[in-house]
């Protein structure tokens, strides 16, 4: 039986000298509500519920942690803590701007200016089902990203590290301002000391560090997530788990499927961002910035028809394979 939920803060709660609107959103380690401060400027809070540690009654505001669980929830609380503090000292557009944040309910809430527009994946979705040649053109991709970079370049010179980005934590305003959201600290400060049934990253969009406890994080991490979103922008959907990609990696494939509706430029950077092997990925944000704005000719591959039915042909016998592996392992069962 799963565990339910902690319930979120009602509206019209007063925390902090702001006013509870509404819950927006939630997640694994948290709830971001809509509210309005004593000035009645609208902003945007964020609380540290992480959902496998507490539990919280409807109506009730503190949230109730079993005694064996508190030292890894005072932990996560800390580092949820900790980075508020760091990104409260960064003053970038791209990045989600923390004007205040405080202890109260026995937790801790981040206060950050209050966006209206959708998520790139709320885009992504809808660009998708349009069903044209190209999910979004080049040149929105690349001045997307460019955008995106000019905020994970400061982030990581605060040396700090984002990791989960991905297409739904990257917000697009009514103002057309694109906008990191959502970072992941106390997400994996809990990963390293907890032992946790579900998974701390996102499918597609983790890099393969972030499956191993024991591996180091760096920069080269948030550059894979980067890699694997503006792959999601030329395709419509997530790359492959990285573990599915060590054995015989079916992004080959996808890349291949790519080639002549996209640069082989901005192919090879996506490739580049996505390898496997960290140090086989730039290294800085500035290594990628340089490549993605290089004013080189851009090149395309044009496969032939013989090597796009080759290429259909070759994805209908791996998916007949699969099912055939599966029906096998049900029949050993």
């Amino acid at each position: 039986m799963s565990k339910v939920k902690p319930s979120p803060l009602p509206p019209g709660v007063q925390i902090g000298g702001y006013r509870i609107v509404r819950k927006v959103a939630a997640g694994g380690f948290g709830v971001v509500y809509q509210a309005t401060s004593d000035d009645g400027a609208q902003v945007a809070i964020k609380e540290y519920l992480p959902a496998t540690l507490t539990s919280r009654e409807p109506g009730e505001l503190t949230p109730q942690v079993e005694p064996e669980k508190l030292s890894l929830y005072r932990l996560g609380l800390k580092s949820f803590f900790e980075e508020g503090r760091s990104l409260a000292q960064i003053s970038h557009p791209s990045v989600v701007s923390v004007m205040n944040f405080f202890r109260e309910n026995e937790t801790v809430y981040m206060v950050m200016n209050y966006l209206e527009g959708a998520s790139l994946q709320d885009f992504i979705v809808l660009a998708r089902d349009l069903k044209q040649p190209k999910v979004f053109r080049e040149s929105t991709i690349r001045s997307l990203f460019e955008e995106i970079l000019r905020g994970l370049r400061i982030v990581h010179q605060h040396k700090m590290l984002h990791l989960d980005i991905k297409p739904a934590n990257i917000f697009i305003t009514n103002e057309d301002k694109a906008v990191l959201i959502d970072f992941g600290a106390a997400r994996e400060v809990l990963s390293k000391e907890g032992n946790f049934i579900r998974p701390m990253y996102t499918p597609g969009f983790a890099a393969p560090e972030m499956y191993r406890r024991d591996s180091t994080m760096g920069p080269w991490t948030d550059i894979y997530a980067i890699g694997a979103c503006m792959f999601a922008c030329m395709h419509g959907y997530p790359p492959s788990e990285a573990p599915q990609r060590k054995a015989d990696d079916p992004m080959v494939q996808s890349f291949r499927r790519l080639q002549g509706v996209y640069s082989d430029n901005l192919l090879e950077v996506v490739q580049w961002c996505m390898a496997l092997d960290p140090l086989s990925r730039p290294q800085s944000v500035f290594a990628l910035q340089k490549e993605l704005n290089s004013p080189s000719e851009r090149r395309y591959t044009r496969l032939s028809v013989g090597e796009k039915v080759r290429m259909q042909i070759g994805t209908m016998v791996s998916g007949t394979k699969k099912t055939v592996l599966k029906a096998t392992d049900l029949n050993r069962k």
